[in-house]
């Protein structure tokens, strides 16, 4: 008689993923956002993904299936069914989905938890259950499954509290050709040059323009203080568009998302920027104050840079 040797199923820590975010907003209001399904549409997926309802039928039983839309156009077929729903603490659901004609994606059991953390603000937990390891990995690191769940949460940040906490936008029209200005934004020699306002100076310690790369910068004060700075770039399209997010050390992750548009004017290059604050803490509230100025300066030398 031969004895099969049985597998020891993995425990689910080896195969979850756990995105966690305090929201600025009461806990009736974070559930009410995720129970309208008019409200969820307008925030759910990562930036630039659009959600395509189709059914939404929010009770323990219930299906919702959906279609989410990258930037690039690709559809993402949904499903979902609910399995527990406990106002106003907790909702789990069993999901499945797939690119438009294309193989199924791994399933998984997804668990969102809302915990009241008084003073108007609560802590949300979403975790997701995958069959195995190896599902969990293809799909966070195939799909981004984790930085796609962060700017979901964001998102979903951003709607609960009426909006993003703070918004600058700014449009230079720069006499110079767009090739240039943009190997000004390009070229980590050149950005040291005028990425910073004078008299501050900039060092650049690592700097991957690509979308998935890194950077890491410090800013110097003429009395030697420093500011050091990190963050990903979650878009690049050379010669049109940068968009990188980041945050300050008591930020929430990715608090503050950056989008530089370059577009050919003429021989002249327009130049566009924004800069969002998704949660204003006592620390980042004091850079917002000068943002505009020390934009504004930083765009004066980049103008410089280009043309000379």
């Amino acid at each position: 008689m031969t004895l099969e040797k049985k597998t020891k199923p993995e425990p689910e820590s080896a195969r979850e993923l756990v995105i966690r975010r305090v929201i600025d907003a009461p806990r009736e209001r974070v559930w009410r956002a995720w129970a309208d399904p008019e409200e969820v549409v307008r925030w759910w997926g990562p930036y630039g993904f659009a959600d395509e309802p189709e059914v939404r039928e929010f009770r323990p039983g219930g299906v919702w299936r959906h279609v989410m839309i990258g930037p690039d156009g690709k559809r993402f077929p949904n499903f979902a069914r609910f399995l527990e729903i406990a106002e106003p603490e907790r909702i789990v659901w069993s999901h499945g989905g797939s690119e438009e004609g294309g193989p199924p994606i791994a399933g998984f059991i997804q668990t969102v938890t809302f915990k009241d953390l008084g003073n108007g603000k609560t802590e949300l937990t979403m975790r997701s259950v995958f069959p195995s390891a190896a599902s969990r990995d293809e799909v966070a690191e195939k799909y981004g499954a984790v930085e796609g769940g962060r700017q979901t949460l964001q998102r979903l940040a951003e709607h609960a509290t009426g909006g993003r906490a703070f918004v600058l936008d700014l449009s230079r029209l720069i006499d110079a050709p767009l090739a240039r200005v943009w190997e000004a934004w390009a070229d980590p020699e050149q950005v040291e040059r005028w990425f910073a306002p004078r008299p501050l100076t900039l060092e650049i310690e690592r700097m991957d323009l690509r979308a998935g790369g890194g950077f890491a910068m410090t800013m110097r004060f003429p009395d030697g203080k420093a500011h050091p700075f990190s963050g990903v770039y979650r878009e690049v399209v050379e010669r049109a568009r940068i968009v990188w997010t980041g945050e300050f050390r008591s930020d929430p992750k990715d608090n503050i998302r950056t989008e530089v548009s370059f577009a050919d004017e003429g021989g002249k290059t327009r130049l566009t920027v924004r800069q969002t604050f998704a949660v204003l803490t006592p620390v980042n509230t004091e850079a917002t104050k000068g943002a505009r100025r020390g934009w504004t300066m930083t765009l004066d030398q980049l103008a410089e840079h280009a043309a000379g």
